[in-house]
């Protein structure tokens, strides 16, 4: 049997995010390769053929008559998201939409409403995929922990760490009271997307914090202007069960009655000292059995995850594995985010409802 054929797919959008994602299938061709990407303009077509190395074109309809993808991701401001998510689910084409499908939540009912039922819409929610992450989620489920009951994520913002606390909460789609604070301190702001900046000067930062009460089961959200990118705010996790917790990489658990033990997940890293493998992430182990293993070594690990769902978008398609992300997942995530910002606003707690894509 010949090896499989990478995986295809068209892009619509060619901002900075849609270059990450023509620049994960040049380093892994023998699994992705891009079709096309479809630019408002042929002045920034030609930029990106030239740039870019794949054919540009102006409309949806045009891509798709040069060459059908298998799927194709859309990677627009928020508020052409749904349109076009509309556009392709309209002529049958799988769709990975980026986060967020919708910008608010009438935006998120509408595109429900429209597309809900093609069962064509996933969503590029990736965090549950990095390998961190991964390996938490695992333990979670095999009940190390018992149940979860608590999760604090200090981490990233809004939508992603809303997917983050509902999952290992278990959540699903309850319905969830959000209450939200905003504080401002002086907080330096050394590193953006665009490297490091040379202004060691403390500017004003703007703090998030929420609670997320699922009815008893309760989430922390803790967010900093910029948290992503600045080195000087780390990135923490908190899950809390029944019968023990994971703090970051430390686990504590019940192991009988009268013994609470103390275990480590354990990064297997390549390519340091002596070791001649390749620089990357091997696996991640906990108390001597690997919980999680690495498909695509010399990545970081957000590309790690990109391209694992870029990679499981492309079985979904071929009916080889299960959804990666569906929309109603998606929609549940924003709609919480949008709470969070609603309640900040406010300085009232907001209630969610159940939502059509909760049925």
């Amino acid at each position: 049997m010949g090896a499989q054929q990478a995986g295809r797919f068209g892009l619509v959008g060619s901002g900075w995010r849609s270059e990450f994602f023509v620049r994960l299938a040049r380093q892994l061709p023998e699994r992705l390769s891009v079709s096309g990407v479809v630019t408002r303009s042929a002045e920034r077509g030609a930029e990106v053929e030239a740039a870019w190395g794949v054919p540009s074109f102006r409309t949806v309809g045009e891509m798709l008559a040069a060459e059908r993808p298998e799927f194709v991701i859309v990677s627009v401001p928020w508020e052409v998201t749904p349109a076009v998510t509309e556009e392709l689910a309209g002529l049958g084409v799988p769709v990975l939409a980026e986060t967020p499908p919708a910008p608010d939540a009438e935006g998120l009912r509408e595109l429900w409403a429209a597309v809900g039922d093609s069962g064509l819409v996933q969503v590029a929610e990736q965090y549950l995929l990095m390998p961190g992450h991964a390996a938490r989620l695992a333990l979670v489920r095999e009940g190390v922990i018992g149940e979860v009951t608590s999760v604090q994520v200090s981490s990233t913002h809004l939508y992603h760490a809303t997917s983050l606390i509902r999952h290992l909460l278990g959540a699903g789609f309850a319905e969830a009271t959000v209450s939200a604070r905003s504080f401002t301190a002086p907080l330096a702001d050394p590193l953006n997307r665009e490297g490091w900046t040379g202004d060691t000067t403390p500017k004003d930062a703007v703090t998030t914090i929420a609670t997320l009460d699922f009815a008893g089961k309760t989430g922390l959200y803790d967010f900093t202007d910029n948290q992503w990118w600045n080195p000087l705010r780390a990135r923490r996790i908190v899950i809390r069960g029944s019968l023990g917790e994971i703090v970051d990489d430390r686990v504590v658990r019940l192991a009988d009655a009268t013994s609470a033990v103390e275990s480590h997940l354990v990064r297997r890293q390549t390519g340091i000292d002596l070791n001649l493998e390749g620089a990357g992430l091997d696996h991640i182990s906990f108390e001597g059995r690997v919980v999680h293993r690495n498909e695509f070594r010399g990545f970081s690990d957000d590309d790690i995850a990109v391209v694992a769902l870029l990679c499981q978008m492309t079985a979904w398609c071929r009916g080889e594995a299960p959804a990666p992300y569906p929309l109603a997942e998606a929609c549940q995530d924003h709609l919480l985010s949008l709470a969070i910002l609603d309640s900040q606003a406010a300085g009232t707690p907001v209630t969610t409802v159940r939502e059509p894509w909760a049925s």
